[in-house]
């Protein structure tokens, strides 16, 4: 799919999103010159509309945009940039123009955990814990989800919290295998508790 630059008189609106936060950083204008640019350098380029010139962002401050991939929307009008930003975006100083800090949501890593797990799951390779655990078999993954499980509620009743925070990661990581096991992610639960907080929600 090509961009249309022509629709919209040689300009493009970029969205300039952190590739691992998600968080939309800005947002600027690409015409063709620029965007070749940024598929050229890796780090991101717009055209000026005030300055009728091409600019990399960061080239006066040193806070580039390293360039992961970019996206051309369906109406082939419009980019999303997602990006690696090398400290604020904003020329204020802020990381985003619009004031808002970009710091990375760590639930987001429950999702890339998954993705890690099936690839084990899929690769197999020895010497991974993990591949132990589904050679194991389904019988003994339950049996580790329901030990660890056992452990969270000595930490959380006897223990500190330091310690209940490790004992209930040890348990969600064997539930992710366990659920990994079985065709299933961890985002399935996720839906699921969704559906239960409408209040139009009945128990099954």
């Amino acid at each position: 799919m090509t961009i249309d630059f022509e629709k919209s008189g040689g300009l493009v609106p970029a969205i300039i999103q952190d590739a691992d936060t998600r968080q939309v950083l800005m947002l600027g204008y690409m015409n063709q010159e620029s965007y070749d640019k940024t598929l050229s350098t890796g780090l991101v380029t717009f055209y000026s509309r005030s300055r009728q010139t091409l600019w990399t962002k960061g080239e006066t401050s040193g806070h580039y945009l390293r360039l992961v991939d970019m996206k051309i929307d369906c109406d082939r009008d419009t980019l999303l940039v997602r990006v690696h930003p090398e400290g604020p975006t904003c020329h204020t100083g802020t990381d985003t123009c619009w004031g808002e800090e970009n710091k990375s949501n760590p639930l987001l890593f429950l999702t890339e955990l998954q993705d890690f797990i099936e690839k084990r799951h899929e690769e197999m390779p020895e010497g991974s814990y993990t591949t132990s655990l589904f050679k194991d078999g389904l019988n003994r993954m339950a049996q580790k989800v329901g030990e660890e499980a056992l452990e969270l509620v000595i930490e959380a009743t006897n223990g500190t919290n330091d310690r209940l925070v490790y004992e209930g990661s040890d348990m969600l990581y064997h539930l992710i295998v366990l659920l990994t096991s079985k065709g299933l992610r961890i985002e399935d639960l996720a839906e699921e508790l969704r559906e239960r907080h409408d209040p139009n929600w009945h128990k099954h």
